[in-house]
């Protein structure tokens, strides 16, 4: 028999992980990142921009997770990663740069909380954010693109995140 979220028996669980959305502005991403952040046990979101879009096309698209998410909006990421690593928070950014790392081979840390960045749809995390960064992960791909969505990439990020904290 087919479970739904009715009768499955997952633990309910949080994690000590808060994700960073630096501009991440299309409200389909932003209601699937809600319903990733309510799988994952993400402790909270922080979407940081000038236009947030949380309207219906972002609700449909979050399935009322955007209800239990504890999320914030800032205008400015950098202060948000400022603020969180004078607070000894872990600082990882999820980027492809030639110094990152990939995901497969990174050990997170279980001794201090996370910050996880994401970026912005067609820019990705900025040089400012990256350069504040404790590490800088990417997913790897064996296709010829060299990119994403931003969902997925979060996603995949989030089960080896989780996975390492269990």
């Amino acid at each position: 028999m087919q479970l739904n979220h009715y009768n499955t028996n997952f633990k309910k669980r949080n994690f000590p992980i808060v994700l960073v959305c630096e501009n991440v502005a299309n409200a389909p991403n932003i209601g699937s990142l809600f319903r990733t952040a309510d799988a994952f046990g993400v402790e909270k979101v922080i979407f940081c921009g000038n236009a947030i879009p949380l309207g219906r096309k972002m609700t449909k698209t979050s399935r009322a997770t955007d209800k239990v998410v504890d999320y914030t909006i800032s205008n400015n990421a950098l202060e948000v990663i400022t603020e969180y690593k004078a607070e000894d928070y872990q600082i990882i950014s999820l980027e492809i740069t030639d110094t990152s790392e990939s995901i497969h081979d990174y050990e997170f840390s279980v001794q201090k909380p996370i910050i996880l960045v994401i970026g912005d749809e067609n820019f990705g995390v900025s040089e400012a954010i990256l350069n504040q960064s404790d590490a800088i992960i990417h997913v790897d791909m064996y296709g010829q693109n060299s990119s994403m969505n931003v969902v997925q990439a979060t996603t995949i990020a989030l089960y080896e995140i989780t996975k390492q904290m269990l």
